[in-house]
């Protein structure tokens, strides 16, 4: 039973680091245990955290997680899903869940490549969603696919959301000040906007209401706060741009 706490700690870890809602994760544990007959499950679980104590005929077991980052990749949380609802179905054993979580571990993710593509797409509709024009646009596409390049070095220095977040906004803001200056674009405003709305943590704010519907009161204002000041740094990278550059738009 050990060892199979280990294996179903792990998977809940994985779907809480995948971007999971804080309810079905531990809905989840609670329902392997019950397949493999525990006579209680308890399981507390917050953004940065997870404890589970289970309950058997003579014994009892806790194990606690600590989580230290997140992201979201719904690709790997639906294989995650599925492979908590086979082992309900099948009962596998503590080597079979681990061979098939390494395989999920090991599965592709989607390519660096697309991933500056996809910014620097959205940043360049957005420009025209919000009344930029094509060159607007333009620029908007290569900032974006700069800002993405900004996100990955933050990722692999300082590794902090929010921070790397400011970072963000504040180059993006930049080079929207430089084009203006160089008579690239007329105004900066739209490209400005086009960029932040690839920022704007719109997936932790959701998964935060829905966490609050669901009565998970604790990770859900923790979400919520988190979400609140992504978008404050976010802004504070704007701000510092208008700051030393005069606000001229």
């Amino acid at each position: 039973m050990e060892k199979l706490l280990d294996s179903v700690m792990d998977i809940g870890e994985q779907m809480l680091i995948n971007g999971g809602e804080v309810h079905k994760v531990e809905d989840s544990i609670k329902r392997i245990f019950s397949a493999y007959g525990t006579k209680r499950t308890d399981v507390f679980i917050i953004t940065s955290s997870i404890v589970v104590t289970i309950h058997t005929d003579d014994k009892a077991y806790t194990q606690t997680r600590r989580i230290t980052e997140t992201s979201t990749d719904y690709e790997k949380l639906h294989k995650l899903n599925e492979l908590s609802r086979s082992i309900c179905k099948n009962k596998y054993s503590d080597n079979e869940i681990r061979k098939q979580l390494t395989a999920i571990s090991m599965s592709k993710k989607y390519p660096l490549w697309l991933e500056f593509i996809c910014y620097a797409i959205i940043a360049g509709v957005f420009t025209l969603f919000f009344g930029g024009g094509t060159i607007e646009a333009a620029v908007s596409f290569i900032i974006g696919a700069l800002v993405r390049f900004v996100i990955l070095l933050c990722d692999k220095t300082v590794k902090n959301k929010i921070f790397s977040k400011f970072v963000s906004a504040f180059i993006a803001t930049s080079l929207a000040f430089i084009a203006l200056r160089l008579d690239f674009i007329e105004t900066v405003d739209k490209v400005i906007i086009g960029n932040i709305m690839t920022l704007i943590p719109g997936i932790g704010l959701t998964t935060a209401l829905k966490d609050l519907l669901v009565g998970d009161s604790i990770a859900g204002l923790l979400r919520t706060i988190e979400a609140c000041i992504t978008a404050l740094a976010i802004a504070a990278g704007y701000f510092a741009v208008a700051f030393i550059t005069g606000g001229a738009i």
